[in-house]
């Protein structure tokens, strides 16, 4: 018989989750079909655990208990890896001539497309991010195969002459079974982001979803299924990070490793996958500053500075969560700041009137409420929101909150939230704008608003970080760069980038005529 296992560590028990959360007359709109179960999908067939435990999903705005998951053990994963190995080492994906292997990811990416009502549906229903805006992250989805599918078939080898002598030239092979770890913040989106690229190099995946949000994961076998991708290549284990994900990283027959995720579990991984000396990828954690110059377009950059800060309810890594504000525009900018936020539409993510909608766990509503209390106890000025909205009496809702006059010294300002909390501190010169935004131990997106075109290019090349957008918000180039410095990150992926870090590159090198080689032992 099946059991059942608490769904996160902060709670001791089930009953606890009922009982600190339970909502009355308050509910997401539960969508047609939504499965009662979510398994493991391995070698082709969707599979329970082999233990038979399970636990169980919740969705954000009641915390009401909705679906139970399969747990994945370390023998689950074992079968996975085994079949993606399997998969691999027969050759009927890593061995696909390039374009057929592209005629795929385009079938998937059309799939994803025909599916988009349903994934929408199911993402905002299981993260509690605003549909408005999970429609947005459904069509990246896609994108992202797309891209890729053009990518491999655009992408050449390189070939070097050494006079008339030798031509060097170089292969480029899929490594093998990667191990792919996503987050539970735009989880369909992030999936993609690392399936696409790893499928296009030819590698076998074991992808594990984070266990908070698994339902737009369960949407992924019947896409890759109807796009044609043979059994064993694309295999899918649910479970608890410190379980499932810790097992994929120590298994052995997994040579790579690609995560999003907190900074700490990040250096977990590093020392797990250490042992085998696996290729790590990893993007981590954010603090990202948003710098506004007394010069700066003032309207544009507090519209960016509000999307940045509260749009995906605040759950993203390159949220600009620090708001550096030269003094002389100061008070007005805060002012319009707090006004703003104080009328952000917070309500039932389905609702196409909503902004800011449900955090996406009780755990993790927890979290980001306390960090609030610590900004109040620092003192740190709260000038909007910092409370639950009066309309939404229960689940895990939360206003967009402001702080200004926050020291570079408070936990508020050097520490992530991953929540609606925008941190607003003042600055005299270029100088002391560097100093802060460069102040905390994370370096992923940093963000610079001034006229001056001379100061912006100054201050992007001081920026310790690893994309810097110049009046401008987080829009995203899939041929550039993407990761972090600092504790923000290990490696970047992003075009060709990606490509690299699923595919090893070997040098081949010919005579063209006969070389003279030194006779030693005559």
């Amino acid at each position: 018989m099946s059991t059942l296992l608490p769904q996160y560590r902060g709670y001791d028990s089930l009953m606890n989750v009922r009982d600190h959360t339970v909502t009355k007359g308050l509910s997401a709109r539960t969508p047609a079909g939504l499965p009662s179960e979510i398994d493991h999908y391995i070698d082709g067939r969707m599979v329970a655990s082999t233990t038979g435990e399970r636990f169980v999903n919740i969705e954000p705005v009641s915390n009401r208990e909705y679906s139970s998951v399969a747990a994945g053990t370390s023998e689950d994963v074992d079968c996975a890896v085994r079949a993606a190995g399997r998969a691999f080492e027969g050759g009927s994906w890593s061995t696909l001539p390039i374009k057929e292997r592209a005629n795929v990811l385009r079938r998937i990416a059309q799939a994803i497309r025909d599916r988009e009502d349903e994934i929408v549906t199911c993402e905002t229903f299981d993260t509690g991010i605003p549909v408005t805006q999970v429609k947005g992250q459904a069509a990246r989805a896609a994108e992202n195969f797309d891209f890729f599918a053009s990518l491999i078939v655009a992408l050449h080898e390189d070939a070097f002459s050494v006079d008339t002598r030798q031509l060097n030239y170089v292969l480029r092979k899929p490594i093998g079974v990667a191990g792919l770890i996503t987050p539970w913040n735009t989880p369909f989106m992030l999936e993609t982001w690392k399936l696409a690229p790893a499928l296009a190099s030819g590698c076998s995946v074991v992808l594990k979803p984070a266990e908070w949000t698994p339902l737009s994961a369960s949407l992924l076998p019947a896409i890759m299924e109807e796009a044609g991708v043979s059994p064993g290549v694309f295999n899918v284990v649910h479970g608890i990070g410190e379980i499932a994900g810790a097992s994929l990283v120590a298994h052995h027959a997994v040579p790579l490793i690609s995560f999003t995720g907190e900074t700490i579990t990040g250096r977990n991984i590093m020392r797990s996958s250490a042992d085998h000396l696996k290729g790590l990828s990893m993007e981590l954690g954010g603090k990202s500053p948003c710098i506004v110059f007394s010069d700066a377009d003032i309207e544009a950059a507090v519209d960016s500075a509000l999307f940045g800060a509260f749009s995906l309810n605040g759950e993203r890594c390159t949220a600009s969560s620090r708001v550096l504000v030269e003094t002389s525009v100061y008070d007005a900018f805060v002012s319009e700041l707090a006004q703003r936020a104080k009328r952000v539409v917070v309500g039932l993510p389905e609702d196409p009137a909503t902004e800011l909608g449900a955090l996406v766990h009780p755990d993790h509503y927890g979290r980001v409420v306390g960090y609030v209390t610590t900004g109040i106890e620092e003192g740190a000025e709260l000038v909007a929101g910092g409370s639950r909205p009066s309309h939404l009496s229960s689940g895990n809702f939360l206003e967009a909150t402001v702080f200004a006059n926050v020291a570079p010294t408070m936990r508020i300002f050097q520490e992530e939230i991953f929540g609606p909390v925008m941190c607003v501190t003042p600055f005299s010169t270029e100088d002391q704008a560097v100093t802060l935004a460069n102040g905390t131990k994370f370096g992923l997106a940093a963000y610079i608003w001034t006229n001056d075109i001379r100061r912006a290019h100054r201050l992007a090349s001081r920026m310790d970080a690893g994309m810097t957008w110049i009046n401008s918000h987080n829009v995203r180039d899939l041929r550039t760069p993407f990761g972090g410095l600092k504790a923000s990150g290990v490696g970047q992926e992003g075009g060709e980038r990606s490509i690299d870090f699923y595919t090893s590159r070997r040098a081949v090198h010919v005579a063209l005529e006969a070389l003279h080689v030194a006779r030693f032992g005559l």
